[in-house]
């Protein structure tokens, strides 16, 4: 480590930020924010984008791009305000974001005399969309509390962490020492909890595993288990890529699926592994469950939160897979390792012709970019049906997506992924609809040149609620959006612009724009295209109606 040296809260930002291996910080700046900017501007890689949300947004997608920590600068009360929908989806996902933002002078805290950009209870507001939520008091305890937020963030479970930093503070001197970043370990597995899993899975012939977010960092154990074990392989969305999604015994995210649910309901065990059972991917929790399961998860609350678990373990997913290697669990009959490939192949056949010429997307996204390549996708219907399904992933660090549900966000993801590592081309996947909401973060991708394909699926409006409105036998209300000349959008901010009519010319187009090496906007025309086969309506119960 270096020695010490003389500053300001910036200075000390950065040194903070040094430790936790981050070289890139997005935000906006602002007069509650300047000394901080500053000092991220002339040291790091400051990112200036358009909104506070999407500095939140490249955060996380930073963050999940490289493993590691994300951070985001803004400004005091709107601001700040700004950025809590992100946060929302930084906590949905558990990712490690530091949200440090500005906050009237110290003197003023709390006393809502209307200084300017004041609000309100700001650190309330932060805690409720935060993991963890702290107020910087004073110069001499802003290194501690840094450091505090940032090991929050990164200790597993992770999620975002928000700092607030009163401005007077921010100028305060700071004699900035260099520390070694020191995050929690998980606590160890209780061994007689894990003894009682493994006697439950022990001897089991149908075993079906639910892979979830949480084996991000377990691929090889999980692969090994698969293999050794014949299990058949379901994942959540956010579970995508820790065993490769080529992989024969692989199934993936079709759990929901007919095919899915059958193979759950003759299954004589399920082990689950970090996953949440979001409502979208159960079909709001009427997918059959084995009555036996062994849930593990980081999270104690979590355990038969959703189904009934005979066996719970709270661990890190890594350190039980590691015992279940280490125990002699039989193997599944041969008989259901084989239907487990075979419901594989058939659950993608099915899709495939449920999508028609747009699977031709999806197979040439997967052969113009590399298997790490970043995809990073937006809510819309392309995302929601092959782009979260029939895309292999084959890398968790790949699989980024607004694990919320909410609109929006997928471009600043993007950016943030792919401005975490440039050697490599990103894929951003958007609607017309959801990149409107953020429509100003084009400006941003054009000035910082990241290698990144915008892929524009556009339909002229909310297309997954268009089709959720006609399944459902209504006439279409709010959904119809004005779009632009994407063309024109392009020529206008000297961003390179290419277009899909038909799926004879997906592979070409998307080669040519990764060859570009920088930003592009590629436009999916859905007039000219077509529409699949059988539209795409969301897996979400409906009150009143019987559709799902």
């Amino acid at each position: 480590m270096s020695s010490e040296i003389t500053g300001n809260g910036g200075d000390l930002l950065v040194q903070v930020l040094r430790e936790a291996g981050v070289d890139t910080v997005f935000g906006i700046v602002s007069v509650h924010n300047q000394p901080l900017v500053r000092a991220v501007s002339e040291q790091l890689r400051f990112v200036p984008v358009r909104h506070e949300a999407t500095a939140v947004s490249a955060a996380d997608g930073y963050a999940r791009a490289t493993g590691g920590l994300g951070c985001a600068l803004t400004s005091t009360g709107t601001g700040a305000g700004n950025a809590a929908g992100s946060l929302i989806e930084s906590l949905s996902a558990g990712t490690s974001v530091l949200h440090v933002t500005g906050n009237v002078e110290s003197r003023y805290l709390g006393s809502g005399r209307g200084f300017i950009h004041e609000t309100k209870d700001q650190l309330g507001m932060l805690t409720a969309v935060s993991a963890y939520a702290a107020t910087i008091l004073d110069a001499d305890s802003a290194a501690k509390v840094l450091r505090d937020g940032i090991a929050r963030a990164l200790e597993k479970p992770s999620g975002p962490v928000s700092i607030e930093w009163p401005i007077d503070l921010q100028y305060a001197a700071q004699t900035v020492t260099p520390q070694r970043l020191v995050v929690a370990a998980p606590d160890p597995a209780d061994p007689a909890r894990v003894a009682a899993a493994v006697d439950l899975l022990r001897g089991a012939r149908r075993p079906v595993i639910w892979a979830g977010g949480g084996v991000a960092q377990a691929g090889p154990q999980l692969t090994e288990l698969v293999e050794r074990w014949g299990a058949a392989l379901l994942t959540s969305n956010s579970g995508r890529g820790a065993v490769a999604e080529d992989h024969p015994q692989c199934v993936g995210n079709y759990a929901n699926s007919p095919l899915g649910r059958a193979l759950l309901a003759d299954a004589d065990v399920l082990l689950s592994l970090g996953t949440h059972f979001r409502s979208n991917e159960t079909g709001d929790y009427s997918m059959p469950v084995p009555a036996a399961h062994v849930q593990v998860d980081l999270d104690e609350r979590a355990i038969g939160r959703v189904y009934p678990a005979q066996a719970g373990v709270v661990a890190e997913i890594g350190e039980f897979l590691g015992a279940l290697l280490s125990a002699d669990l039989g193997a599944a009959d041969r008989d259901w390792t084989q239907r487990a490939r075979d419901t594989r192949e058939q659950v993608r056949a099915k899709q495939r012709a449920g999508l028609g010429d747009h699977a031709a997307l999806s197979d040439a996204v997967r052969a113009v970019l590399p298997l790490d390549s970043v995809i990073a996708r937006d809510v819309t219907i392309a995302s929601s049906s092959w782009g979260n399904r029939l895309l292999p992933i084959h890398d968790p660090k790949s699989n980024v997506f607004p694990r919320g549900g909410g609109i929006g966000q997928g471009l600043g993801m993007a950016i943030g992924a792919a401005l975490a590592d440039e050697t490599r081309p990103t894929l951003g996947l958007v609607g017309d609809g959801g990149l409107a909401v953020h429509f100003g973060e084009l400006l941003t991708m054009a000035q910082e040149k990241p290698w990144l394909v915008l892929l524009v699926c556009n339909d002229g409006g909310y297309g997954v609620l268009r089709n959720m409105q006609k399944g459902g036998g209504q006439q279409t209300y709010a959904v119809d959006l004005v779009t632009p000349d994407f063309a024109l959008l392009a020529q206008s901010i000297g961003v390179p612009y290419q277009r899909i009519s038909g799926a004879a010319q997906a592979h070409s187009v998307l080669a040519a724009a990764v060859a570009v090496r920088g930003p592009v906007i590629v436009e999916v025309d859905l007039a000219a295209y077509g529409e699949m086969p059988a539209p795409f309506t969301p897996p979400v119960t409906v009150p009143g109606t019987s559709a799902r």
